[in-house]
């Protein structure tokens, strides 16, 4: 009896950090909005009851742009983008603050009104995740608008979705026809709509690849399709050359993983100014603590309990230095993680301003499953030695990362 064939669809939210604010801010609609910025991005409520927004001419500082509206990437504005340049491209652009928990609780309602569908899920971030329709009954066109009205009814946001016979082509296709888009791609489709695509356009083909690729000759899908094996081979190393024919061909055969188990779970923050290890201890110390206790409050509110405890600083030069620390016992307390930073801070020579500072928990395992053994003393953060920790600092850019993404083939 012959199989069924996949049905494997991809849901992104659209533009979801700068849409959840639109919820908040209706005004601002149809306008271009840059998300980012820090507490003096906070609008403020005029006595006739109309807002005060801060213009991202006026902005200033070394953050990044979290996210943009589609008016704002119009002009030229991305995520990941340093603000000062934005400023330069849309300097009547709002500016808005982020809020972390706010998005946080869209995507769960994203994700449980997807999940009256159909529990094969699998989770790939705050706004994205992979869904397997195959049993479910219906035409994948109507599937898929089900689903999407079901999201629109549950938070008022619209998603893009594509179905497709993999993964690979499912996440290619839910970027095709944003925002709002319905894609359905078959085998047939590969020639007229992937092929012409940039190759970077492909997950798992990263600036680097691409920029290799691009230097033999290779840019599109269509000429990765078309390169030559030995070639491919010379320049990636056989693994990473399969995987690369694999994928320009539409093949892949992952499935979607409903129980997929967290690597690790991390935040960090990206200062306003570069902070001086020892002028600003105190503002470093506070900051430290903030990130050491919410990535505690998130391994508790998602039930795990980890064991190695990392640290990451780029320094204003840019250069970028890891640490990490395996504890003698798994925990999920702020206090715990931030001792155990501490011993990772102390192999790193502090002799340049700081720019960006990140904790990471991994070796992770479910609260549950752990004993009853106690975590290790250890001694106090580095940056507390003879500073009080009553200051303030403007940081953004502060993520969590669940580092549980696929990689392709090295």
């Amino acid at each position: 009896m012959a199989s069924v064939p996949r049905r494997i669809a991809h849901l992104d939210m659209d533009a979801f950090y700068a849409s959840v604010e639109l919820l908040r801010y209706p005004d601002l609609r149809g306008q271009a909005v840059v998300i980012g910025g820090g507490r003096n991005a906070i609008p403020e409520t005029l006595p006739d009851g109309s807002r005060r927004y801060a213009r991202l001419r006026d902005y200033v500082g070394r953050g990044v742009v979290t996210t943009s509206t589609y008016e704002a990437r119009a002009l030229g504005v991305f995520s990941a983008m340093g603000m000062m340049k934005a400023a330069k491209l849309a300097p009547d652009a709002i500016l808005l603050p982020t809020d972390f928990d706010a998005y946080r609780r869209y995507s769960g309602l994203f994700k449980a009104a997807v999940r009256t569908f159909t529990e094969q899920i699998e989770d790939r971030g705050i706004d994205e995740i992979y869904i397997d329709i195959t049993n479910i009954e219906g035409e994948a066109r109507q599937v898929a608008a089900d689903i999407k009205a079901a999201v629109n009814d549950a938070t008022g946001l619209t998603c893009s979705i594509c179905v497709a016979p993999n993964k690979l082509l499912a996440k290619i296709g839910s970027e095709l026809d944003k925002p709002n888009g319905l894609t359905i791609l078959t085998p047939a489709d590969i020639p007229l709509r992937i092929w012409p695509l940039p190759a970077r356009k492909v997950n798992g083909i990263g600036p680097k690849a691409a920029e290799k690729l691009a230097a033999i000759g290779i840019e599109t899908v269509a000429q990765l399709a078309e390169a030559d094996l030995a070639l491919l081979q010379t320049h990636f190393g056989r693994n990473y050359a399969a995987w690369l024919v694999e994928v320009a061909h539409g093949r892949d055969e992952r499935q979607v993983v409903v129980s997929s188990e967290p690597k690790s779970m991390s935040r960090e923050t990206t200062f306003e100014r570069d902070l001086h290890p020892r002028g600003d201890r105190p503002v470093l110390s506070e900051q430290f603590t903030k990130l050491c206790m919410r990535v505690g409050e998130d391994l508790r509110r998602k039930g795990y309990v980890g064991r190695t405890v990392g640290i990451k600083l780029r320094f204003d030069d840019f250069h970028t230095v890891t640490r990490d620390l395996t504890m003698t016992a798994h925990t999920a307390d702020g206090g715990d993680i931030r001792r155990g930073a501490t011993e990772c801070l102390k192999r790193i020579p502090l002799e340049r301003r700081i720019r960006l500072l990140g904790v990471r928990v991994s070796a992770l395992m479910p609260a549950a499953e752990q004993g009853d053994n106690p975590a290790p003393v250890q001694e106090a953060f580095r940056f507390d030695e003879d500073g009080s920790e009553d200051s303030q600092v403007d940081a953004h850019d502060e993520r969590q990362e669940e580092d549980d993404r696929a990689e392709p083939p090295a």
